[in-house]
């Protein structure tokens, strides 16, 4: 067996953003938000389970916003420090850290010493307006280029994940746009994703959202093939995805499968806060 990352769900299914398109809405999220009991013992058995698979990621993430739950973060980064994990990152869309940095800030400065390498930020777009409409259309958006460059200065990698959807990110030139606002704000990871679609939501108008969004094989297959003519292929990750550098800037076009059923490799092996581990 060979597990890619070892990701943990941190906290809740409370999230600060309101995306159109939540994957967590459409996989079914439970009324009750309270912060569950974190199962230590199993914990434990799941980072030595990832260690001896030789798992050089680990990826803090959730069903909600992992940043609401900062003291539930550091008791993991604490619990797994001596597996001694190389690569450590936490998933977040950004806007608790952009709103009250000040706050975090202590924090950041603890998980950067147990070992936390990268902060992974969700975007839609590389414009502050379009990024408001898909997080907080009732709210300001944050500074995105300040915030990355404050996170820079304590030392952290940046990765900027985005999602392909029409009216945003869905053409080719708005990838060569989105990757020069990467350059320029210095970022050391893009990822860009085409919008899952679940086959069964529990969410209808989230379900619908996506199938309006969503981008065309075709249109997925045009910017594959630019890259593929145009950039020099760095890697190729281990569930497949391609690793592209141009102009200096590297991008990374994904999707969200879990399961590979012809293999025996696990993309992910999710720990839930309740002890159980599953790969989907």
């Amino acid at each position: 067996m060979k597990i890619n990352t070892f990701s943990i769900l941190v906290g809740t299914a409370a999230c600060n953003a309101c995306c159109p398109y939540c994957i967590s809405k459409m996989t079914g999220i439970k009324k009750a938000v309270r912060e569950q009991k974190i199962n230590w013992r199993n914990f434990e058995k799941a980072c030595r389970l990832a260690q001896v698979n030789n798992v050089s990621t680990v990826l803090f993430t959730g069903k909600g916003e992992p940043m609401l739950f900062p003291k539930q973060i550091t008791k993991f980064l604490e619990h797994m420090k001596r597996f001694e994990f190389p690569l450590i990152e936490l998933q977040t869309n950004g806007l608790a850290l952009g709103r009250e940095f000040k706050k975090y800030e202590k924090y950041l400065e603890k998980w950067y010493k147990l070992g936390l390498n990268t902060i992974a930020i969700s975007t839609a777009h590389y414009k502050k307006e379009k990024n408001k409409e898909i997080f907080t259309p009732h709210s300001d958006y944050i500074d995105l280029p300040g915030l990355i460059k404050k996170l820079h200065d304590m030392g952290f990698s940046i990765r900027l994940s985005c999602v392909l959807m029409k009216g945003f990110i869905d053409s080719l030139e708005e990838i060569k746009k989105l990757m020069e606002f990467a350059h320029q704000n210095e970022v050391e990871q893009l990822a860009v994703r085409k919008l899952g679609i679940e086959k069964e939501s529990e969410n209808k108008e989230v379900w619908k959202w996506c199938k309006e969004h969503a981008l065309s094989e075709a249109e997925i297959n045009k910017i594959k093939d630019f890259l593929e003519k145009n950039a020099k292929k760095l890697m190729t990750l281990a569930h497949g995805a391609i690793v592209y550098e141009l102009n200096g800037q590297n991008i990374c076009l994904t999707d969200c499968v879990m399961i590979h059923p012809k293999t025996d490799e696990i993309r992910t092996l999710i720990f839930f806060p309740d002890g159980h581990l599953r790969y989907d």
